[in-house]
């Protein structure tokens, strides 16, 4: 049993937020129904690499679903749509704004069928405001709405995070709200509309570094890999390498003299406390740098592991990939010799279960309609599947 099995969610999106969105919700049990058009889900094209015709984009956000390839424009697939949407219990969507309604798939029309619906729009901008109807990418957004401003070397140029990250939250803010959404429809009955976008996610993913701009005034300035409001907390130098080092606590800042047999900078007032370090960032980094650059990296990491520190090489991906919490935790997984990162939600009563790999195109469509009645030879003569 999983946590959400019974569940239909109809993924009408492409890309990352909405797809990523679907395969949480598969996961943990749903049967996603991805309506794609027949030229597929835009990142099918994106690559390399490929493996046997399916690219490692969208191998990594479809898995657990079944693929039905329809053309929403075609009369002749109006019969089938509606009666996926009168057995759905969620549907998602990321077109345009505007866009759903010239289909005919938009929230007023289909919630008219099944007022149980709960329809996640997901945008760049989201459904109301002044930009509702500007188109919505990841990079752009990660520009227009701080995140770029305050990434990359302190004194070079802004620089986006190396994956998807507004995409990646947009999706699990839309599975929240799709899971509090279906708990209210369990005790009222009733469907209703949700409304995310990445721009309002990204601007709460500022999290501390926004509030820090609220409370002062002050804009807020590029760290690198040095924290705003903690010292030490950053990457040093050892003389083979860098390492990161996360001093977070008062109780840290003391273990951390300590295991460097540098117990005169618990008595320096300049290091006193954390206001002070952050205050005298530059002098404190510049003799720790100093120290660390007398011993390998590996010497740093034993030395802080025993200390009970916080430290960690800077791994490449492929090294992450490759790590023994990787592998004791199961994220590192295989469906039908597509390699891919399992979930990282884990439940004791409803675990995930990976039940399906990545869908080839239409690779369902059969199925699909003749589960609802429908004859698929004649639905694909009338253009409305393939």
């Amino acid at each position: 049993m999983s946590s959400l099995s019974g569940i239909v969610v109809l993924e009408l999106s492409r890309v990352l937020a909405g797809p990523w969105c679907g395969m949480q919700l598969a996961d943990l049990g749903a049967d996603v129904i991805k309506l794609e058009p027949f030229e597929g889900d835009d990142t099918r094209g994106l690559g390399p690499p490929f493996k046997d015709g399916l690219s490692a984009y969208f191998a990594c956000c479809n898995r657990n679903k079944r693929s039905l390839a329809i053309d929403l424009r075609a009369p002749g697939a109006r019969p089938l749509l509606e009666a996926l949407v009168r057995e759905a219990d969620v549907l998602i969507e990321n077109y345009r704004t505007g866009t759903a309604e010239t289909l005919g798939v938009g929230y007023e029309e289909l919630a008219a069928i099944n007022p149980r619906l709960i329809y996640c729009s997901i945008s760049g901008y989201g459904r109301t405001g002044p930009d509702a109807t500007r188109p919505g990418y990841d990079y752009v957004v990660q520009a227009e709405a701080g995140l770029m401003s305050i990434t990359g070397a302190i004194d070079g140029e802004p620089h986006k995070v190396g994956v998807a990250v507004a995409d990646l939250a947009t999706g699990q803010n839309a599975t929240t709200a799709i899971l509090a959404a279906l708990f209210h429809r369990h005790t009222s009955g009733r469907g209703q509309r949700i409304d995310v976008s990445l721009f309002d996610t990204q601007l709460s993913w500022l999290a501390n570094v926004g509030s820090n701009v609220l409370f002062t005034g002050e804009d807020a300035p590029r760290c690198g890999n040095e924290h705003p409001s903690i010292v030490p907390y950053q990457a040093f130098h050892a003389r083979d390498g860098e390492f990161v080092l996360a001093v977070a606590s008062e109780k840290l800042w003391v273990q951390t003299c300590m295991a460097l047999d540098h117990e005169d900078w618990l008595r320096d007032a300049r290091y006193g406390n954390n206001a002070a370090r952050v205050t005298h960032r530059e002098a404190l980094c510049l003799e720790m740098d100093s120290l660390f650059l007398t011993q390998d990296v590996a010497h740093w990491l034993a030395l802080f592991d025993a200390a009970g520190v916080p430290v960690a090489p800077i791994n490449s991906v492929k090294q992450a990939l490759a790590h023994p919490v990787a592998q004791a935790r199961g994220l590192r997984i295989e469906l039908a010799g597509v390699p891919m990162i399992g979930s990282p939600l884990n439940l004791s009563a409803t675990p995930v279960h990976y039940q399906r790999p990545p869908p080839h195109l239409g690779e369902h469509s059969d199925e699909i309609a003749r589960h609802y009645g429908l004859d698929p030879a004649v639905l694909r003569a009338n253009g409305a599947i393939r």
